[in-house]
């Protein structure tokens, strides 16, 4: 088991101790006048060790969370008397703590507090220190541009209600940050003085003493030398890097830059990304942003000039590269990419040896997606040992225990997802995968599962038609085929199995397949719906080979075999630094995706490839994936609501910008080094680019594939440049989640709409709550932002359609991602898609539990040619009771309701489609799914978090899909308020970053 830490109340970071468990359970029953029996105890504690160790791997518990997991447990072990101790027992602790915190607070009115120095000394706490120092980086911040300077008293006050007698100075620093963060809700501005604090403490523990102006411009830029120096010394640096030209890229260093962090994404980057030595942070801000771009242009003819291109992106936050680019460049082992793609051959060595790669692919920060399908169903022969197969569910489970197994660079959880083609005659168990309950033998709870699905297989189900279920050992080839040559030989293969000439079988309706599917998309937000055919017509690589599946989230599309994995190097153009109110700024953001590509393609030579066969493949066809985050962002800022026309037409617009110069850049690229080795007979050789495709993936289907056509630049240059020098890169475009990088930006998430208005993030230092700065803003113009407002945007969860004096074109603009029609995100993501030759990372937002509305919204995405959709983000009828808002004051009585009520009637379908009856009771939220009930504490991101139930604890009942029955729809109307005297909202909780999918950030 890896060391466990534990973050105190003071932000000290220690060891877990599991006996200061026992020790606190044994005091609390001592009251009780008995006792807890031993082997009881010790199996309370050691349950407890194994969530801890299980659950936070991206960031430290802190004391109360490990106190909610002990409660859980007594609770869970029926010692309920035990647990009533327990409780009272925090209690009356926390009562302790006030009174000494109330005692402090006396001592440093009076000045009787000390401070301990770092040279031993100790001297009187000054209150004065703790002023000037906040006061001066607020006023710092008034020559940032629409940010107003924040009032530091209650910044100042929060910080002694903190301190404590002999309190360490670096604490003092600690609680300046954390207390700057604890007001971040009130003005976004209090985000940059947090930041900015922050990264007083990074400067002054690094240069090792505090310094303003010039003067640490002047030691920030001097230490850099020393700073590769050292990490060359440690083992960590590539020695390369002190081959460079130090002196012409140390002028280079722009530490004002640092200013454009706020507080998450500084505090993101210096947890988790800035180097460290002896646990102790190596490099500053923009340290690292060079340290990565050098990596990125070590091999070029001119290393410095290169280099210098590349920080400027990256330090002004116009791109970012992917997490493993991120963590890896410029270092002895620079294993930079993000993805790997694999298909396992039915033979019980190459099985195991896929498993293999995955520890390693895992151990290097990779992302995997594997493709099973090729693995013969439950019951065929094995003709070596004259026995019956077990299918490919066994080899599943201890797929999904490697992957537990890994922790990717000691950073991040493993992370892979598991494809099955949907005619495989073992797709039913597959399905079953997630579910909490059954053969615990047959279950998968750590490893993502996706549906790749044939289109005959959807034109079946809106057909109300059969399907037939095979093993692949008796239809060998149909993994390997799509189209019309896949639809014709598995009608082949449907008329041998009713002339009795094949051996395994069965027919199945496709609608009770198709329900089941995304019966258990909704119980347990797996499998994802990917969409196989789609993925190959539009392939560029469709001359050498198949593409079998997706990655882990389900944004790239590369072929695979037993010979090639599939590799993908990712990084994402940051659109909210490439549009302003007056629009977008074309020529910069060509110069982005220029500049970007090169840095991308120098990736897939600098690369350390943990196996021969993602070697073999990512030379020779070279895929890299640019995608894009900040897209609400920039609709925001041009004052443009997500469910509107002109939304759309900026998602086609922009991404046709970025396809345009992302071609022209590779087939640059091509010119000045060479085509990639498979170029010939690619679809790029052909003339055929991703907009071509639509009509190729329609005349496949027979069915209209409903997606404009229209384009608005002149393409021609471009497909002139590529029919002259070719491409450098097979794929060229990618849409990542982004989730990590985009805290690091400062933007919203890749291509999705605002989550939540407000929110909570937790990391290492605690949780602190977030509200949307463009709203702010705006409310502020209006003279309508202040506290009370505040109150209220936290009733409503961040809501604003029930604020009344909010303007109409504000909630228009404002709409959270539940209140946008999910089919028509997907009409933006299609619209997007049209330009790129890979996929797109989209989450499906569903408000309500309608199997009505979950069937037209997947079968939209096929209609649409998308290739792949990711998680399914269902929000269910009821929220919670608010637990700390006086709600009687505006007059509120009755606890409100979202949506349909639990009492409403099931949902009417058709008879070729599902539809889903409102769940009578919701539990506790699946990893992958927000709860249909949230409850305090619960992340609405669909993530364990602090205070939540671990992975396998309480996931979502399944809704019942029924063949008919009225459709209810969502019910609308008004949200009812709490009962008078309810208590204040609890945001509902996000994570900094998501362990599953965050390989592709």
């Amino acid at each position: 088991m890896r060391a466990l830490k534990v973050v105190k109340r003071t932000g000290e970071v220690v060891g877990f101790d599991s006996d200061r468990i026992r020790n606190a359970i044994v005091r609390a029953v001592a009251a009780l006048g008995t006792e807890v029996p031993d082997a009881s105890l010790d199996q309370i504690v050691d349950d407890i060790t194994d969530e801890v160790d299980n659950r936070f791997n991206e960031f430290y518990p802190n004391v109360e969370n490990i106190q909610d997991i002990v409660e859980k447990h007594l609770v869970r072990q029926g010692l309920y008397e035990i647990a009533k101790a327990y409780i009272l027992y925090r209690a009356e602790r926390q009562k302790v703590r006030l009174e000494a915190k109330r005692r402090a607070i006396e001592s440093a009115r009076l000045g009787k507090l000390t401070v301990k120095r770092d040279d031993g000394r100790t001297v009187l706490f000054n209150v004065k220190y703790v002023h000037d120092a906040v006061l001066a980086a607020a006023e710092a911040l008034g020559s940032m541009p629409g940010i107003d300077v924040p009032d530091v008293d209650p910044v100042v006050r929060e910080v002694v209600n903190n301190v404590y007698d002999e309190i360490p100075t670096g604490r003092i620093s600690q609680a300046m940050v954390m207390a700057a963060a604890a007001f971040i809700e009130r003005d976004p501005a209090y985000s940059y003085l947090a930041a900015r604090l922050l990264l007083r403490k990074l400067y002054r523990d690094h240069l090792r003493r505090s310094l303003h102006g010039e003067e640490l411009e002047s030691a920030y830029r001097g230490a850099f030398v020393e700073v590769l120096r050292s990490g060359v010394e440690a083992g960590l640096y590539n020695p390369k890097l002190l081959e460079f030209d130090l002196e012409r890229i140390t002028a280079h260093l722009r530490p004002e830059r640092d200013e454009l962090f706020h507080y998450l994404g500084i505090q993101t980057l210096s947890e988790r990304y800035l180097m460290r030595k002896d646990d102790r942070i190596l490099e500053l801000p923009q340290h690292f942003w060079m340290r990565v771009a050098m990596g990125l242009a070590i091999n070029e003819p001119e290393p410095e000039q290169r280099a210098l291109e590349f920080y400027e992106l990256l330090s002004q936050l116009r791109y970012v590269a992917s997490t493993p680019t991120l963590f890896h460049s410029g270092t002895q082992h620079p294993q930079l990419s993000s993805c790997y793609l694999t298909t396992i051959d039915d033979d019980l060595k190459h099985i195991f040896k896929s498993l293999g790669d995955n520890s390693q692919l895992s151990k290097w920060s990779g992302g995997i997606g594997n493709d099973w399908s090729n693995i013969r169903a439950t019951g065929s022969p094995i003709k070596t040992t004259n026995v019956e197969s077990q299918g490919v569910i066994p080899f599943l489970k201890i797929a999904n225990d490697v992957t537990m197994a890994i922790n990717r660079s000691g950073k991040r959880r493993g992370a892979t997802c598991a494809y099955l083609e949907t005619w495989h005659l073992d797709i039913e168990d597959f399905l079953d995968l997630r579910k909490n309950t059954g053969d615990e033998r047959r279950r998968t709870h750590d490893m993502n599962t996706s549906n790749w699905i044939p289109d005959l297989f959807m034109k079946r189900v809106l057909e109300d038609g059969e399907w037939t279920l095979f093993s692949p050992d008796e239809v060998p080839d149909l993994h390997h085929i799509y189209g019309r040559r896949f639809e014709e030989r598995y009608i082949e293969y449907e008329a041998r199995a009713k002339r009795g000439e094949m051996t395994l079988w069965k027919t199945v309706s496709a609608v009770q397949l198709w329900r089941k599917m995304l019966t258990m998309l909704f119980e347990t937000g797996h499998p994802w719906i990917t969409f196989k055919d789609a993925c190959n017509v539009r392939s560029p690589q469709d001359h050498v080979g198949v593409i079998h599946s997706s990655n882990l989230c389900t944004e790239i599309t590369l072929n695979t075999s037993a010979e090639e994995t599939a590799v993908c190097n990712l990084g994402s153009v940051n659109l909210a630094r490439h549009f302003t109110a007056d629009g977008m700024d074309r020529e910069m953001l060509a110069s982005t995706v220029r500049t970007a590509i090169r840095m991308l393609d120098n990736v897939i030579d600098i690369n350390f490839y943990p196996t021969q066969e993602a070697r073999n493949s990512n030379l020779k066809h070279r895929p890299i994936g640019l995608g894009v985050m900040g897209f609400q962002d920039a609709l925001f800022k041009l004052n443009v609501p997500f469910s509107s026309q002109r939304a759309l037409e900026l998602a086609d617009e922009t991404q046709e910008v970025i396809s345009y110069y992302a071609i022209l850049a590779s087939s640059e690229l091509a010119a000045e080094r060479e085509p990639y080795p498979s170029y010939q007979g690619s679809k790029w050789d052909r003339g055929i680019f991703p907009l071509d495709t639509l009509d190729l993936l329609e005349e496949e289907r027979g069915v209209p594939v409903e997606i404009s056509r229209a384009q608005r630049m002149d393409w021609e240059p471009v497909r002139d440049h590529v029919r002259q020098h070719g491409m450098r890169n097979s794929n060229t475009m990618a849409v990542a989640p982004t989730a990590t990088i985009s805290n690091i930006s400062g933007c919203f998430p890749c291509i999705e709409p605002i989550y939540k208005n407000i929110y909570v993030k937790a990391n290492i230092s605690g949780e602190f709550t977030i509200v949307n700065s463009y709203l702010v803003e705006d409310l502020k113009v209006l003279g309508l932002w202040d506290e009370e407002m505040l109150d209220k945007l936290k009733y409503y969860d961040g809501n604003i359609s029930q604020i009344q004096e909010i303007p109409d074109d504000l909630k228009e603009k404002y709409r959270e991602a539940f209140e946008i029609d999910p089919v028509w995100c997907l009409k933006l993501t299609a619209a997007r898609g049209k330009w790129i030759d890979q996929s797109q990372s989209h989450n499906v937002f569903i408000k309500g539990v309608s199997g009505k509305k979950l069937h037209d919204t997947y079968v939209a995405a096929w209609r649409f040619g998308l290739k792949t959709t990711y998680y399914l983000r269902s929000l269910g009828a009821t929220q919670i009771e608010k637990s700390t808002l006086d709600a009687s004051k505006y007059g509120y009585t009755q606890k409100r309701e979202y949506a349909a009520t639990a009492a409403s009637p099931p949902a009417a379908v058709p008879a070729t489609a599902p539809a889903a009856a409102v769940p009578a009771a919701a539990e506790a939220p699946s990893p992958a799914v927000p709860a249909a009930t949230p409850s305090s504490g619960t992340p609405s991101s669909g993530t364990p978090s602090a205070g939540t139930p671990s992975a396998g604890v309480g996931r979502r009942s399944a809704p019942s899909l029924m063949p008919s029955a009225p459709d209810s729809g969502p019910q609308g109307g008004g949200q009812e308020a709490p009962r008078s005297g309810a208590k204040k909202p609890e945001p509902q909780l996000c994570r900094i970053d998501d362990p599953e999918c965050e390989a592709c950030q």
